[in-house]
């Protein structure tokens, strides 16, 4: 059974600059090849993307390529910085574009097209704020679909200021960090297998008929 995850690199850097988000996302694809999952990064700012909620802005817009990734995948995971104790704009815009799936579900059982697909998210930063920004991340892909399996969030930060990031800070000897993302890693794999071989029944087109069923009568 081919399992697929996509990383979403939501860095404020764009390539070849060193990014201490995508040093963390290594770890992960390196635990995720120990269990036979194929891993894709890619690193949104490199890319052309309008701000919008549709999931095609035209003008030259590129989301288009990576929803076509997203939907391609089956385990989709958003990685952030954190700035000002928030995430990063950059992934603010991917859940703002991820809005236009809501469009585009199955026409027979009117599921989002992120159904089937569960989710993590992997935070670094040097401040506080990584419960906060994994909560956010994680609620918005929940409601637009996507499966939310226990433990599915890895971070590392460092001291609040500046200072000293993942890789000068030595982030990849973080007995925590190390911790979670291989809870976060085996818990995204057995829960995709699941869904492959499970997918969720329910019917969103059902349920709308008796919503408006009920709120006629009353």
């Amino acid at each position: 059974m081919a399992i697929k995850a996509l990383f979403l690199n939501c860095t404020l850097k764009k390539s070849p600059q060193i990014s201490n988000t995508h040093a963390l996302i290594d770890k992960a694809v390196a635990i995720f090849k120990e269990l036979g999952v194929g891993s894709e990064v890619i690193r949104v700012v490199d890319y052309n993307i309008a701000f919008g909620v549709s999931s095609d802005e035209g003008n030259g817009d590129e989301w288009p390529f990576i929803l076509e990734k997203i939907k391609d995948c089956n385990i989709l995971v958003i990685a952030t910085p954190i700035w000002f104790g928030v995430l990063s704009s950059v992934a603010k815009m991917v859940i703002e574009r991820l809005d236009g799936t809501y469009m585009e579900g199955d026409p027979e059982t009117g599921q989002y097209l992120l159904y089937g697909k569960v989710a993590g998210v992997m935070v670094t930063g040097n401040e506080d704020g990584a419960h906060d920004v994994c909560s956010t991340i994680l609620y918005n892909l929940t409601h637009l679909g996507c499966t939310v399996p226990p433990n599915a969030d890895c971070y590392w930060v460092g001291d609040a200021g500046p200072g000293p990031s993942y890789i000068e800070a030595g982030g990849e000897r973080h007995l925590y960090t190390n911790r979670t993302a291989r809870y976060m890693v085996h818990n995204l794999t057995y829960f995709a297998k699941l869904l492959k071989e499970n997918p969720i029944p329910t019917s969103l087109k059902k349920l709308d008929e008796e919503a408006k069923r009920v709120s006629n009568k009353g």
